[in-house]
């Protein structure tokens, strides 16, 4: 491991020296950062992107938080009568919507790329399905809300709320299905095996 790493991740807190010490140690951080090359800074400054095979598990977050939001500020604006609420909700769906285009291509990369048994396949090709499900929802919604440039109101904004919540539902179980295959299959996961000093590992004081 880079002896600039434990800067990084701790602080290096445990120092004697003081403020001095914690600059001295920051100083020396940086001319060692200068030394590096691209990748090695790039994997020294993103190390847990730099392992990744694929950046799929990195971008689903995106669409995930956006989306989610969206929703919720969108129902919560439509029952309060809240208009601002709403565009703003409009703009987390936008942006749901294009992070998901990005995820929805880096998953079937990924699903290309990846090394999987037969156990996982068909969990993939589900989450593959349940992820355009989620795409085809959000570019309908966004159309839809872009198209009129106005708000949604009556029968036809019940409507557009129950496609919104058909869209989360989806997005949680294709979630969930992504948990299964990295937690309990370990896809694309490079594990480490956990001994007992890894086990006793501790952060501060436990008195």
């Amino acid at each position: 491991m880079s002896p600039l790493l434990p800067f990084q991740i701790h602080g290096n807190a445990d120092h004697d020296g003081g403020i001095a010490g914690a600059v001295a140690e920051l100083l020396t951080y940086i001319e060692g950062l200068s030394g590096l090359g691209a990748a090695e800074l790039f994997a020294l400054i993103l190390p847990g992107v730099a392992t990744l095979d694929n950046i799929h598990p990195m971008l689903v977050h995106f669409p995930i938080a956006f989306l989610s939001v969206f929703f919720v500020l969108d129902t919560i604006g439509s029952l309060a009568h809240k208009p601002q609420w709403r565009q703003v909700a409009s703009w987390l769906l936008y942006f749901g919507t294009v992070s998901a285009i990005f995820t929805v291509i880096t998953g079937f990369i990924a699903a290309s790329e990846v090394a999987h048994g037969g156990n996982v396949h068909d969990i993939m090709e589900r989450h593959q399905q349940l992820g355009l499900l989620v795409l085809s929802f959000a570019l309908v919604l966004t159309a839809w809300r872009a198209k009129t440039g106005v708000l949604p109101r009556g029968g036809a904004n019940n409507f557009f709320l129950i496609l919104a919540a058909l869209m989360c539902g989806l997005m949680i179980l294709g979630a969930d299905l992504g948990g299964l295959m990295v937690y309990k299959f370990g896809v694309s996961v490079k594990a480490l095996p956990v001994g007992e000093e890894t086990l006793k590992h501790q952060h501060g004081d436990t008195q």
